[in-house]
């Protein structure tokens, strides 16, 4: 597995090649949790446990719902985390523009909204990314 940490003192950022079976919402949920730890000055704890969440929720929903190559880009700075994930699907159902916002779906987006992240989707190299950004 190829992963790629950067940090700083404002920022942090993972990028890892997820596995195309039930693994990968395991393999994510460690990858944030670890970037967490590691930057826990960043992010309040419990803001830490809905980051994993949401990363859970985000893999769970492309490894259901679309084709591999997955992967995940966590990004954490304080005040603000982006959850990128990337699928091999370049289904884009009711897309406007590059870049549109997420209506309403399945229980796992309707967590992720209610933990307070904004859900975007966009199209990328290989197919799309369905990206959750959460504040604080």
């Amino acid at each position: 597995m190829k992963s790629a940490t950067a940090s700083s003192e404002c920022r942090a950022t993972a990028h890892v090649p997820l596995a195309a079976d039930a693994q990968a919402a395991r393999q994510a949920r460690r990858t944030a949790a670890r970037l967490l730890a590691l930057e826990a000055g960043l992010c309040p704890r419990e803001v830490a446990e809905d980051l994993e969440l949401i990363v859970s929720e985000l893999v769970t929903n492309a490894v259901l719902h679309a084709a591999g190559p997955y992967a995940l880009t966590f990004s954490l700075e304080r005040g603000r985390a982006g959850v990128a994930v990337s699928d091999g699907s370049t289904d884009l159902s009711g897309r406007q523009g590059s870049m549109r916002r997420i209506g309403p779906g399945g229980r796992g987006l309707k967590i992720i909204r209610g933990l307070g992240a904004d859900l975007f989707v966009s199209p990328s190299e290989r197919g799309k990314q369905v990206i959750a950004v959460l504040t604080w």
